[in-house]
């Protein structure tokens, strides 16, 4: 019995969080602003990065915020709901803005919807998250290059405050992130990545 309970709170956390992190905010928010479908702009992403080359500051803040909260909305539902099984709603509100089902599984790149996973699951390591981030897009202009780095930053940054329990999880959410920045790896090693406000993404 105890364990059909574990089963069944783990499914729910599972279900709780893919379906919240697959919720496309920024395809949302610019079909309601008369934007245009988000995917036939710049490189097609559906996150706030691409949302910004709408020329919709604000619609690219508030996708980036939803991301953000969507994210951690997953960890402290599950908290509150199904204790024990915030790791598990993490991860699959993660893997659902990478790999919505309502687009065909073909979603974000997870950088907001992580750093919100990492806030809800240890902020002072989504605090480092957001200064490695928003101090590399401040300096370089490099979205793929901060997101990335940001990420990285997660499970070392967990290892270092004793949050072993994390590592795993981020190491593998981390590993998500630079795959599916695989386009923008070979176009920072061509030396052709655009910075903010150009091309691509």
């Amino acid at each position: 019995m105890q364990t059909d309970l574990i089963s069944t709170a783990a499914m729910l956390a599972i279900a709780l969080g893919y379906l919240l992190g697959a919720i496309p905010f920024g395809v949302v928010l610019t079909r309601l602003a008369g934007a245009g479908d988000l995917r036939q702009i710049g490189s097609g992403n559906i996150g706030a990065t691409n949302v910004l080359r709408t020329g919709r500051k604000g619609l690219a803040a508030a996708t980036l915020l939803l991301d953000l909260l969507k994210g951690a909305a997953a960890v402290w539902i599950a908290q509150a709901l199904w204790p024990g099984h915030e790791l598990v709603a993490a991860a699959a509100a993660f893997v659902g803005h990478c790999y919505p089902v309502w687009l065909k599984f073909r979603g974000g790149k997870g950088v907001a919807t992580l750093m919100g996973i990492v806030l809800a699951l240890n902020w002072p390591s989504g605090l480092v998250f957001a200064i490695v981030w928003l101090g590399l897009l401040a300096t370089l202009r490099i979205s793929s290059v901060a997101g990335m780095t940001a990420a990285i930053s997660a499970p070392v940054s967990a290892a270092l405050m004793d949050r072993f329990d994390l590592v795993l999880l981020l190491v593998a959410l981390a590993l998500i992130v630079l795959w599916k920045h695989r386009e923008n790896i070979e176009r920072l090693m061509a030396g052709t990545e655009p910075r903010i406000g150009r091309s691509h993404g």
